[in-house]
């Protein structure tokens, strides 16, 4: 019998394997797996894009039951280089995925991907629908201009002080155009002005991730290593319309229809507010959607992790 409660993770586990992936020339990815070895496989995509894997993520998943796939998409976490944003876009990063499936032997896979992960999940499950046996989508984010603009310049209605710190830290000569000036700062060689600009940038996000003030959630994301993955690769595919195709992904959701899924979003989502999810919602109805009334962004707030963890209990069943 589950002795968990309800709204609890599964206990820590560590990897049985894991390694570096050679991409190209330049671009190595770190995978790992956890879990049962013969186990269902499920994969696991984080968000960002830049922020990288925690051991946290292996937890919403059974163990006993699944065969967790995890690994740092290119420049993020302990993927090498860090932090590069040279062919760094959605193809590659959708090649790189079916370059870790054939590597691992696996003929097809659930995928779990929350904030950008969902954004990710979506565009290779549209390109790859056969090797999706289910889909878990959390904090919906579909890169749409507006919801980019929003993220840059909108949380200043709900998170006023944020955003204060997040423009205040550009001169105010720069603060016309924010993600260009941030952008220009971030790909700066030097540390001494890259870093801070990352710092300035993930403090903000982190700030508007919970429903409830998170200093810890504010400590991890202002973190040097992932301040910069998450900022630096951020701005580079905010700038580039995260290199999604002119129809972007609600135009393609006919390719994934006969793909279960379920839609996890918080009410209070202010990063990836619930307008979006309610837009994929109504393109896709025959997938389950379950909007939690008492969180926002984060994956890790009590009622988000609570509904990942029983969506993966129940495709158990699979």
């Amino acid at each position: 019998m589950d002795a968990r409660s309800p709204a609890a993770l599964y206990p820590p586990v560590e990897p049985f394997a894991s390694g570096m992936l050679r991409l190209d020339s330049l671009h190595q990815m770190y995978w790992e797996e956890s879990g049962n070895p013969n186990g269902v496989p499920v994969l696991f995509l984080h968000g960002g894009p830049g922020a990288g894997a925690t051991p946290a993520h292996r937890r919403f998943f059974d163990p006993a039951h699944y065969r967790i796939v995890i690994f740092d998409q290119r420049g993020a976490g302990r993927s090498l280089p860090h932090g590069e944003i040279e062919r760094n876009t959605t193809p590659h990063l959708i090649d790189d995925i079916e370059r870790l499936r054939r590597h691992r032997g696996i003929e097809g896979w659930l995928v779990f991907g929350g904030s950008w992960g969902s954004t990710l999940a979506l565009a290779y499950a549209q390109a790859h629908p056969r090797r999706c046996r289910a889909l878990v989508l959390r904090g919906i984010f579909l890169s749409r201009p507006a919801e980019i603009a929003w993220f840059i310049d909108g949380l200043k209605h709900v998170f006023p002080e944020a955003w204060r710190a997040f423009s205040g830290f550009l001169p105010e000569v720069e603060r016309k155009d924010l993600l260009a000036s941030y952008y220009r700062r971030l790909i700066h060689p030097d540390p001494a002005i890259h870093l801070p600009a990352a710092r300035a940038w993930s403090t903000y996000e982190g700030a508007c991730s919970t429903l409830l003030p998170s200093p810890d959630t504010v400590n991890a994301f202002a973190e040097d290593r992932t301040a910069l993955g998450l900022a630096r690769i951020e701005a580079h595919y905010f700038r580039n319309g995260s290199f999604l195709s002119p129809a972007g992904l609600l135009g393609d959701v006919d390719r994934v229809r006969g793909v279960a899924a379920v839609i996890v979003q918080g009410r209070y989502d202010m990063v990836c507010p619930i307008c979006t999810a309610d837009d994929l919602a109504r393109a896709w109805p025959e997938a389950e959607y379950v909007i939690v009334p008492d969180a926002g962004h984060s994956a890790m707030e009590p009622g988000i992790r609570a509904a990942l963890v029983r969506a993966m209990d129940k495709f158990r069943e699979l």
